[in-house]
């Protein structure tokens, strides 16, 4: 495994093919207090590339040019606070997307335990280390444990998706699981906006 960090945003031309994983690290889970610090992505080679973002001007280019390309598929596990996080300090809607919580929920329906950890050590059986879950993203230097951290999170969502996908198919939810993941950017848009406990759906 190959791990390689950018400062501020990815080189030009690096290509990711059809699908690549992305994931976010920020300063806590307020997406408007907290900062977005780094989005790490994979094209599910092995590899993982690391965006250290300029929190003075989240000025990413490249970055946001492959968040909205409508030819690449972004695969995020709980889409709905990464693309909010995006959507919020790179001013982009990330589309087209597809969700592995949401997947695993429509899918796993005999559990309740849909963190990516549970999700990774069923359905490939590894175990993943998240020691440096809460550990300070917005740091100059991000230490070896915390590039580690951040890698393997993307690194087994396309192997996931592969897994889900079967899944999905086998119990008829498909479709109801392409309408979710449509609607996941809407989602992040009603978060942003304040309703983030509220179901607007609801009676």
């Amino acid at each position: 495994m190959a791990i390689k960090l950018y400062k501020g945003d990815l080189p030009a031309g690096l290509d990711f093919g059809a699908s690549v994983a992305i994931d976010t690290e920020t300063l806590g889970l307020l997406t408007r207090r907290d900062k977005l610090c780094l989005v790490q992505l994979s094209s599910g080679d092995g590899n993982a590339h690391l965006v250290q973002l300029d929190r003075a001007t989240y000025d990413a280019p490249n970055l946001k040019a492959l968040l909205t390309d409508p030819k690449v598929t972004k695969i995020f596990h709980f889409a709905r606070f990464d693309v909010a996080a995006l959507k919020h300090y790179l001013a982009v809607d990330t589309f087209p997307l597809y969700c592995t919580k949401l997947a695993s929920r429509l899918t796993r329906t005999y559990t309740d335990r849909h963190g990516l950890k549970d999700l990774v050590k069923e359905l490939l059986g590894i175990e993943l280390n998240k020691q440096q879950q809460s550990s300070d993203w917005g740091a100059h230097v991000l230490s070896d444990a915390q590039k580690q951290y951040a890698a393997q999170d993307v690194l087994y969502l396309h192997e996931l998706k592969a897994r889900l996908d079967q899944m999905l198919e086998r119990e008829g939810r498909t479709a109801l699981a392409k309408a979710c993941f449509d609607f996941v950017p809407t989602r992040a848009s009603l978060d942003l906006a304040g309703w983030t406990e509220e179901d607007v759906f609801a009676h």
